[in-house]
C-alpha cells in the first residue's frame, strides 16, 4: 500500500491584466514599445491604457482590446467580430443568423426573453450612402461590407446595455473625418459696431456707453473750478469753466460755481464794454475786434 497522497493538480495562470494604476501605467509603457501592437499604439501609451479602460468596460482583456479596438477619426471603435463576440459572451443571446448576398445581407438575431429582431442593409442602401464602389474594401468586399452593417445595426439595437455605445469600426471608417476648423475668428470691433441692433440692444449700448463715459470723467472740485472761472478772460474759457460746472451734481457746490460764473461773466463784459471804440454820435461799436469780442460774452450771458 502506498503511503502517497495524491494531491490534485493545479494549473497556474498567468495574466497580464494591471491590478493598479502603477501596473496600468508601466503595462501601457511596454505595449507602447511593442511591434505587434496595432500603429495607433505605438509609442503612445496613452492610447494604450484609454484603450484597456475602454476594453475592460466592454468585457476585452488588455491584449484583446489592443487588437480589436481601432482609433479611426481620433475615436476608437471596435471590428465587428468583437462586436459579435462580446454579445455571446454576455449569455444574453439565444441565436443569431445572417444571409449575405450580393444583393444585400439580413441579420436575425433573437435575445432571451425578447421576440427576434431583423435588420436589413442592401446594395441600394450602400448606393444612397455613397459607399457602393467606394474604394477600398467596398470595391473588394462588398458582401462582407453588407454583412458587417446589417450585424451591427441589429447588435446594436438589441444589446445596448452589453455594447454600452461602442462603435463599429466598418462604420466608423466610411464616416467623413471631421475638419479642423481652426481657431474661431475674432470679428473686428468696427465689422460688429455696424451690425443692425434690436432696440434693446441699442438701449444697452447706450447706457454701457454713459456709464464708460461717467467713469472716464474725473470729478470737478469746486475749489479748482472757483480758480479756473476767476482766472477766465475769453468766452472760450468761460464756455470750459460752464461745462464743468454742469458736470458737478446739484447742491451747495454747483450753485457756488453757477454764482461765480455769473459774477465773472458780468466783469467781462463790463470790461469788454469799456475798452470798446463807441462813436460819439451814434453810440455804435466802431472797433471791430472789440465788438467781436463783447458780441462773444453778450452770447455767453443770453445762454445762462
Amino acid at each position: 500500500m502506498s503511503n502517497v497522497t495524491n494531491l490534485p493538480s493545479t494549473k497556474q495562470q498567468f495574466s497580464l491584466t494591471p491590478q493598479s494604476l502603477e501596473e496600468a501605467f508601466r503595462f501601457a509603457d511596454m505595449l507602447s514599445k511593442s511591434n505587434m501592437v496595432p500603429k495607433d499604439y505605438q509609442g503612445n501609451p496613452a492610447n494604450c491604457i484609454i484603450a484597456m479602460q475602454w476594453g475592460m468596460e466592454i468585457g476585452l482583456q488588455p491584449l484583446q482590446a489592443m487588437q480589436n479596438i481601432a482609433v479611426i477619426n481620433g475615436r476608437p471603435a471596435i471590428w465587428g467580430d468583437a462586436m459579435l463576440a462580446i454579445v455571446r459572451g454576455s449569455g444574453l443571446l439565444e441565436y443569431i443568423t445572417e444571409t449575405p448576398t450580393d444583393a444585400g445581407c439580413t441579420c436575425k438575431l433573437k435575445r432571451k426573453g425578447e421576440p427576434e429582431v431583423e435588420r436589413t442593409f442592401t446594395l441600394e442602401d450602400a448606393k444612397r450612402a455613397g459607399l457602393a464602389g467606394k474604394q477600398g474594401p467596398w470595391q473588394q468586399h462588398p458582401k462582407r461590407m453588407m454583412q458587417m452593417r446589417a450585424r451591427a445595426f441589429a447588435l446594436r439595437d438589441v444589446f445596448p446595455d452589453v455594447l454600452r455605445g461602442v462603435h463599429v469600426a466598418e462604420i466608423a471608417q466610411d464616416e467623413p473625418v471631421e475638419k479642423d476648423m481652426g481657431a474661431a475668428e475674432e470679428v473686428p470691433k468696427a465689422a460688429a459696431a455696424t451690425a443692425p441692433k434690436s432696440r434693446a440692444d441699442k438701449v444697452k449700448a447706450a447706457l454701457a456707453d454713459k456709464r464708460g463715459t461717467e467713469e472716464k470723467v474725473p470729478a470737478v472740485r469746486l475749489d479748482d473750478l472757483l480758480r479756473e472761472i476767476a482766472a477766465a478772460s475769453t468766452p472760450e474759457a468761460m464756455e470750459v469753466a460752464k461745462q464743468k460746472a454742469s458736470q458737478m451734481p446739484e447742491g451747495d457746490d454747483k450753485n457756488a460755481a453757477r454764482e461765480a460764473y455769473a459774477n465773472r461773466l458780468a466783469d467781462l463784459k463790463a470790461q469788454a464794454t469799456q475798452s470798446a471804440a463807441v462813436d460819439a454820435e451814434t453810440g455804435e461799436i466802431i472797433d471791430d475786434a472789440q465788438g467781436d469780442f463783447l458780441a462773444g460774452y453778450e452770447a455767453e450771458e443770453g445762454r445762462q
